[in-house]
């Protein structure tokens, strides 16, 4: 019966449109209330305990790092040198919204701050040359989810703190993923590019433009490079790195660009901490709903469940991906990812997977979701900023989906492409 009651909770809260964090924390206490009212008095320790992780504070530092350089300009040379790189091709401006995507990733590790900025930018400069605003929004959605794909990766901080799986070794495996999506992405462009008469450069650029382009989107350039690298070669934890991040971002910002004003600094503080706020509250709700369903054997109920279909690795792996798919597609990744991980982890380690692997497996399958309707957060974001029907963009976004939906099953099928480089670091 508290199975039902909870599900009513948290879908009937949906529906009204309250916060996703509001509902799962409703239907967490409901849960709680049916387990017996003592339980309500472990309730608020439990809430604590779940926040209580020192590696979530390398959340906030690398959301305000990126909210730096956005205010401060300097992630528009970033778009510069990407153009000057791939700018000439045909569809050269698509092109070069996927590589300022991987540029970009590297700062924030965010999929709506990726599609926020170039909504705002490079939509705009796509449709003014001859693109669809459609199209445009659909190689923007596509390029976003190689945010929080390559690091410093927000879900990577929370699958690594809530399951114990190290966070330079799911940052360092990251990295082939997002540039393969990036790859293909470019790939199906180009394929594309004639048959939807996309607009061509201007020609190659010489190389005093790309050396212009490079100096000014250098120091832009240089912050995930000495993020990555301080982790990677062991002179920083993740959490260090990001506070580093975010002094570099004032340094760059505010002494070399003089480009941050007071007013800035104050907006800047008010965006991380709201943005911050919001993923602690589904953090803290996720909380108290996964303990409510550990209680009840809810995770091992799943697991028998997946493996009584096959006892085919392959197969049940498929299906894990498939479950997460399609949970993505009506809820929070943030809140997925929390209630999930606890559950699938351990049967992907049953399965014989390495922990980093399945990591990067399941946060590659939740950034797909960022872009699928009916909830995708990219899809809504670049809605809002542009004014594009979503139904208009989904419809331009599907080929997109479909790749990196077959790239995710390249990742999952053949772990080296995603072990190599924490291999190769010792990670």
């Amino acid at each position: 019966m508290g199975v039902y009651l909870v599900a009513i909770a948290f879908f009937g809260l949906m529906a009204l449109g309250m916060p996703v964090g509001i509902s799962i924390g409703v239907a967490g206490v409901v849960g709680i209330l049916d387990m017996g009212p003592r339980f309500m008095t472990m309730a608020p320790d439990r809430v604590f305990a779940g926040l209580d992780l020192f590696p979530f504070l390398a959340m906030p530092f690398f959301i305000l790092a990126g909210e730096i350089m956005n205010r401060s300009g300097i992630t528009a040379g970033l778009v510069k040198l990407a153009d000057a790189l791939v700018g000439w091709l045909r569809g050269g401006m698509a092109h070069s919204n996927m590589v300022a995507s991987v540029m970009f990733a590297g700062i924030t590790g965010s999929a709506t701050a990726d599609a926020a900025a170039f909504g705002n930018t490079l939509v705009p400069a796509m449709e003014k040359a001859g693109y669809t605003r459609s199209y445009a929004c659909a190689v923007t959605a596509a390029g976003s989810i190689i945010g929080p794909t390559i690091p410093p990766s927000t879900l990577a901080i929370i699958y690594g703190s809530i399951m114990g799986v190290s966070i330079a070794g799911l940052f360092a495996a990251g990295i082939l993923p997002g540039l393969l999506i990036c790859v293909v992405c470019m790939t199906l462009i180009a394929l594309t590019a004639k048959r939807k008469n996309l607009p061509k450069g201007e020609g190659r650029p010489s190389l005093c433009a790309v050396a212009a382009a490079l100096r000014e989107g250098f120091l832009a350039a240089l912050l995930p490079v000495f993020i990555l690298g301080s982790i990677l070669f062991g002179f920083a934890t993740p959490t260090e790195a990001a506070a580093i991040a975010v002094a570099y971002s004032l340094f760059v910002g505010g002494v070399l660009y003089r480009a941050l004003s007071w007013q800035d600094l104050y907006q800047i503080a008010v965006r991380t901490t709201r943005i911050t706020g919001i993923i602690f509250l589904i953090i803290a709700s996720a909380t108290i709903l996964g303990w409510w369903m550990t209680f009840n054997r809810i995770p091992q109920s799943i697991a028998a469940g997946l493996l009584a279909v096959s006892d085919n690795p392959q197969i049940v792996i498929g299906l894990i991906i498939l479950l997460l798919l399609v949970i993505g597609l009506v809820m929070d990744i943030n809140a997925t990812l929390i209630i999930l991980a606890p559950v699938l982890a351990p049967l992907t380690v049953q399965l014989g997977m390495e922990p980093v692997h399945a990591g990067i497996m399941i946060i590659l399958a939740l950034n797909i979701s960022l872009m699928t309707p009916p909830v995708g957060a990219c899809l809504f974001v670049l809605s809002s900023v542009t004014g594009e029907k979503v139904e208009s963009i989904t419809r331009e976004l599907w080929p997109f989906i479909l790749a990196e939906v077959a790239i995710l099953f390249l990742i999952a099928f053949w772990p080296d492409l995603t072990l190599f480089i924490p291999r190769l670091f010792g990670l």
